[in-house]
């Protein structure tokens, strides 16, 4: 079912799970050019030494697979996908944090000065944001990430994390730096910061 969520222009966006939307909308949010047509959200899926070999083709079969899109009966999906008056302006990339494990496992991000089971399948994981170009700082993401919360809870997490980056008031960021989402988008969502495990990134969650 789709979630009507005000973003901060205050225009209606409704969000609904990937396998609900169509993957001509999705590929439409992703682009044909820049990082996010040739991830296709698979780099927290891919070790280092794969990623530069695999062609973008079968990224998007990968993510197709992953998403189910074009199936609304599918019991599974990945991520939820932002419409604007039925336009497909944004994704985001939610499931439980095992799934991220290929890259998280060695990263010192979510895990420095926590006491954390890498395998605890009841914390899930936001990884990463995208916002169809026309439609950015319109509050897409925020809404996204808000959707988020409701979307983990409702397929029984017990908690919900992202690792954004701070961003200074005067600070220029290009879209590219900021897939893993700001603070303030995720405080906007409520999460609190439980770790900082470097200057720029911060642990953030939610727990149900």
């Amino acid at each position: 079912m789709a979630t009507s969520v005000p973003g901060d222009d205050e225009e209606s966006l409704s969000v609904v799970p990937a396998n609900k939307a169509s993957w001509e909308d999705l590929q439409l949010v992703f682009g044909t050019r820049g990082d996010p047509a040739t991830c296709q959200c698979q780099w927290f899926k891919t070790t280092s030494a794969d990623w530069k070999s695999i062609p973008v083709e079968q990224q998007r079969r990968r993510l197709r697979e992953q998403t189910g899109c074009d199936n609304p009966t599918a019991t599974s999906t990945i991520g939820l996908v932002a419409y604007l008056e039925g336009e497909a302006v944004g994704w985001v990339s939610v499931e439980p944090r095992t799934e991220f494990l290929t890259r998280l496992a060695t990263s010192r991000v979510p895990w420095a000065g926590r006491d954390e089971d890498q395998q605890d399948a009841g914390v899930w994981a936001v990884m990463c944001f995208v916002v169809r170009k026309g439609f950015r700082r319109r509050g897409i993401a925020r809404a996204l990430a808000r959707a988020s919360v409701g979307y983990a809870r409702d397929h029984g997490a017990r908690a919900i994390e992202g690792y954004p980056m701070t961003v200074d008031k005067d600070q220029t960021v290009s879209w590219g730096q900021l897939y893993i989402g700001s603070v303030g988008m995720f405080e906007s969502a409520g999460f609190d910061v439980v770790a900082s495990p470097t200057e720029k990134r911060r642990v953030m969650r939610i727990n149900f």
